[in-house]
């Protein structure tokens, strides 16, 4: 009888690929039978699933099993945030602590005899991976757990209490009986306790906390601020200390009080933390190079390690801004006071001497503790019409003394940025311009000029000789960080800039250069909003650590920020840090710190948080501007497509909302995963990333920042078929949901 032939040993990305491709969490047996592997290639198998472990393309389970990095295990604790169309809970792990979204876990039906389940439930629960952002669930048992919390706003049905939540992933609403409702009027913005039971077939609540009493606008913030729990509210120790500060002495500080430092911010700005200021290098040795100075406020010097003010910003992590207010992390004496350098004022400040040559290379840099006294208070728009011609009152006396040598050394400075390949995304970014009434009154792309990007090549260059000058002096920094992309995002972005005839390799290790390469390609195309897109998901996210591995983005070694210690205490630490290593008097590190990875991961998280209220509250101003105007056509384009529907962007506005996938002409709709799309099975229609659409808005709900809208116009013909019938953009019976094939091209009917 003939020997039976050894199988081959699968290579590494063919184990890859069957792990990714399983459903659930993969053990060594599964591969090895999968593969036809004998005892000794077994051995094999064991030590490349370790090396795969250990350089992060897997990560281990329970009972050795193994997943993709980023994928929940199979049985883990979640929590039921909300009920989709269906009347079926959604859930997402519990204690997501991931800067993305959270993936979507589906529940399925409870066993007969069990109660359903409900927003705020925790349940053990076994997953099946359905795709990298959805999974599907079956409960194992309950976890006993306090009651869950929901903000929302206070209303009166029919005599009876009703909260609407402010989640826009919550549908239903809670019903709050008689004695239940702490005396809240309908308007209120409260929190509200779910209790057990049902009642007219929803959840009842009972309102532990009334929080203010406003209409949907100028409640927007306020909504923001509580949703995610962000400290709005200073101890008194923090504001009598705040309120008790004065000037600080010249005593052993340069002064640099005549030397016309000017701030540069936007129109709005209330607090000014830097000054700037160049000149042309006179050392022979430095042709054309360039000495600047950013002046810093002295931050360090009114708040102290270990007092009031320091416990309350250190709990903050950070300012946070809304369209109609901030949430500061100093009180206002100090971060609109003694902290802003305000014209023609004496102000402590932290500088840095830069010297940079005619390249915008770094050549030297030196910190010192300093009085200055600014010469002027600029917007950017004032300095980008200096700078074209127009100078008015303000410009006109610095142009030849402080503006023209700014952009001189920004010249250099671009130059440098240039030939270091940072990543350059074109990311339009979204004003909300509020009234003095709290009411919106427009929403229009910030403007991105070169003053803007004069003020941050000035700063990049300050926090990179703050990350050098800790490093050289061996003590902690609290460096900025941002790791390069993971494989699977750059496997997933490589696939699908293939279908738009755009090659990226996935096997070597991605530089800024490469995605830059990609961009240029597109610039000026229809697909370059769609591609800016999907290069920013696919990038790690920037977070605060003590160890430094770079900043992928930027393309360099050593950052830290040094430049914001009014709102980042993060900046802070770093001012700190530079001051007690190089004995520049008071307020410096105390001793060595043994807590700065905990810090950093506090730091990134309050950042995350802000960022997140942030957006959260544009969505909402942005929603009550529109609510007038349902019923209006605009022209938007798909920046994300889902199961679910379509996720759009109106292009005047910047305004996203989401096409239900019920909306979408009668048809039988695929989830294209690898090319962004939903295809119509039968008419061949085909909605993919970056399409231009014109759409109707159907509802906006200002409380949850929630905006509908149908498609009138627009879709691909992927063959010569027929158009569908039935009149576009309204929901229509028989609609289907499509969800992402299988390799058996199976699809479900919802």
């Amino acid at each position: 009888m003939p020997k039976k032939s050894k199988a081959p040993f699968p290579t590494r990305d063919e184990v890859l690929e069957f792990i990714r491709d399983n459903p659930r969490d993969t053990g060594k047996r599964e591969i090895a039978r999968a593969f036809g592997l004998d005892a000794e290639q077994k051995r094999d198998l064991k030590k490349l699933l370790r090396e795969l472990t250990l350089d992060g393309s897997l990560q281990k389970g329970r009972g050795r099993r193994f997943s993709p990095p980023g994928h929940l295990p199979e049985v883990m604790i979640v929590q039921v945030t909300g009920i989709d169309e269906d009347g079926d809970p959604v859930a997402q792990p519990m204690n997501w602590e991931d800067g993305e979204t959270p993936p979507t876990i589906r529940m399925a039906p409870e066993r007969r005899g069990q109660p359903a389940l409900g927003v705020g439930d925790r349940v053990l629960a076994r997953l099946t991976r359905i795709s990298d952002t959805l999974y599907k669930a079956k409960t194992i048992r309950r976890i006993a757990q306090a009651p869950a919390t929901v903000l929302g706003v206070f209303d009166v049905v029919d005599g009876t209490g009703r909260v609407r939540p402010t989640d826009k992933r919550a549908k239903a609403e809670l019903v709050v009986r008689t004695g239940d409702d702490l005396g809240a009027a309908p308007g209120d913005l409260v929190r509200a306790e779910v209790m057990p039971g049902r009642r007219l077939g929803l959840r009842q609540a009972k309102v532990v906390e009334r929080i203010d009493n406003r209409d949907d606008v100028s409640a927007v913030s306020l909504i923001a601020i509580h949703e995610q729990g962000i400290p709005d509210q200073f101890s008194p120790d923090a504001v009598a200390a705040a309120e008790a500060a004065g000037p600080a002495p010249l005593g052993q500080r340069d002064d640099l009080r005549k030397i016309p430092l000017i701030t540069i911010d936007g129109d709005d700005a209330r607090d000014f933390d830097d000054a700037v200021w160049a000149e042309p290098d006179g050392d022979p040795e430095n042709p054309a190079g360039w000495h600047l100075i950013v002046a810093i406020a002295d931050v360090a010097w009114y708040v102290r390690p270990g007092s009031a003010l320091d416990r309350d910003a250190r709990t903050r992590g950070n300012s946070v801004y809304f369209p109609d207010r901030v949430v500061p992390m100093l009180p206002e004496a100090l971060s609109n006071g003694w902290c802003s350098l305000v014209p023609n004022e004496d102000r402590p400040c932290l500088a840095a001497h830069l010297w940079i040559d005619a390249n915008g290379h770094l050549r030297r840099h030196t910190f010192t503790r300093a009085l200055m006294r600014s010469a002027a208070r600029l917007t950017y728009s004032q300095v980008q019409a200096a700078r074209d011609g127009n100078p008015d009152d303000a410009t006109g006396p610095l142009m030849e003394t402080v503006i023209e040598p700014l952009y001189g050394a920004f010249g250099s400075l671009l130059r440098y940025r240039q030939e270091r390949h940072a990543l350059e995304l074109e990311l339009p970014e979204r004003q909300v311009v509020v009234g003095e009434d709290g009411r919106v009154e427009s929403i229009r792309e910030r403007e991105r000029l070169d003053s803007h990007k004069l003020i941050e090549e000035f700063m990049v260059t300050a926090n990179i000789a703050a990350a050098e000058a800790l490093e050289r002096k061996r003590v902690p920094c609290m460096y900025r960080v941002h790791d390069q992309p993971s494989r699977e995002k750059i496997a997933a972005l490589s696939e699908f800039l293939a279908t738009i005839g755009l090659r990226f390799a996935k096997g070597q290790v991605p530089t800024p250069l490469q995605f830059n390469n990609i961009l240029s390609k597109v610039a000026d195309t229809p697909e370059t909003h769609m591609v800016n897109g999907i290069i920013l998901r696919s990038q790690a996210q920037a977070e605060y650590s003590p160890r430094n591995i770079g900043h992928f983005g930027l393309a360099l070694r050593h950052y830290a920020h040094f430049t914001s210690p009014i709102r980042r205490y993060a900046d802070l630490l770093v001012h700190r840090a530079l001051i007690s290593s190089h004995g520049l008097g008071d307020g410096g590190l105390p001793r060595e710190p043994d807590d700065y990875v905990d810090l950093g991961e506090h730091l990134s998280g309050t950042e995350r948080r802000a960022a997140a209220a942030e957006r959260s509250a544009v969505d909402r101003f942005t929603a009550a501007y529109l609510g007038a105007q349902v019923g209006t056509d605009f022209a938007a384009r798909v920046n994300g497509v889902t199961r679910a529907g379509l996720f759009v962007t109106l292009s005047e506005t910047g305004a996203g909302g989401l096409v239900p996938i019920r909306t979408l002409p009668d048809d039988y709709y695929i989830h294209d995963e690898r090319a962004h799309a939903l295809i119509g099975e039968t008419h061949g229609l085909k909605f993919h990333l970056g399409q231009s659409l014109s759409v109707r808005l159907m509802e906006a709900v200002p409380i949850t920042g929630g905006l509908i809208f149908a498609v009138t116009d627009g879709g691909e013909r992927t063959d010569g078929r027929r158009k569908p019938s039935g009149r576009r953009g309204g929901p229509k019976r028989g609609a289907r949901r499509g969800t992402r094939r299988t390799k058996g091209r199976a699809g479900r009917r919802r």
